[in-house]
């Protein structure tokens, strides 16, 4: 069984060196079904199995035009409790970038993921809105933040809103039933960039944010997979 699973992710890390796909973790850990994932974000995320932190974006939120893909490779056990924090990159609770530059502005976001059986090539889930998403920052309030000489968080136009992250959300049993779904976005809206076409996307995946990609800066998305 171990040699198969070995042999398995080898192939997996063969095909990831060619066309500039990304580079393939394969990270430790329980579970007897292997499960390959792939995800492009504007800007960051952090991906978790449950409770456990399986791959953070390897480039940090602070890299200027942070866009990336990533691939790993993990084991799990069925039910599945796919969670995802993504965050597009702000300076402060304005939520602009490139303050007091020519292009301040205020930076849209976009997430896309899929997650295959590696030993089949079976799909197992792709991003769109059957996916639960909540937004916990949101900034600025009002849109003309963007153009102030001088914007301050908290101050006029720049207002946000920001809340912590409910407590056992990454659980299996979580109520999510208030949350709101996740919205699907097309490529031309999001613009995604940066590793996004190295990947062959399933043509189920979509693009996902909440209603606005500009203002709404900081989700956590969920799905629960109950089985193959």
């Amino acid at each position: 069984m171990r040699e198969t699973l070995m042999l398995v992710i080898l192939a997996v890390l063969l095909a990831g060196c060619g066309g500039g796909a990304p580079d393939v973790t394969v990270v430790d850990g329980p579970g007897t079904s292997s499960i390959t994932g792939e995800v492009w974000a504007d800007n960051w995320f952090a991906f978790y199995l449950g409770d456990r932190l399986i791959v953070e974006d390897s480039v940090p939120i602070t890299t200027e035009r942070s866009f990336n893909a990533e691939a790993f490779v993990f084991n799990a056990d069925y039910p599945l409790q796919l969670n995802f924090v993504a965050k597009d990159f702000k300076e402060n609770d304005t939520g602009l970038e490139y303050l007091g530059r020519g292009n301040q502005q205020m930076g849209d976001g976009g997430l896309i993921a899929q997650f295959t059986d590696t030993a089949t090539g079976e799909s197992i889930a792709v991003t769109n809105d059957d996916w639960s998403c909540l937004v916990i920052h949101e900034a600025p309030l009002d849109r003309a933040c963007e153009d102030e000489a001088d914007p301050s968080p908290g101050v006029g136009p720049c207002q946000f809103t920001a809340t912590a992250e409910p407590e056992g959300w990454r659980a299996p049993g979580f109520d999510d039933s208030e949350w709101p779904s996740a919205v699907e976005h097309g490529a031309a809206a999001v613009r995604p960039k940066g590793g996004y076409d190295a990947i062959s996307w399933r043509n189920g995946a979509r693009l996902i944010w909440s209603a606005d990609l500009e203002t709404q800066n900081t989700l956590l998305c969920r799905l629960t997979v109950h089985d193959k």
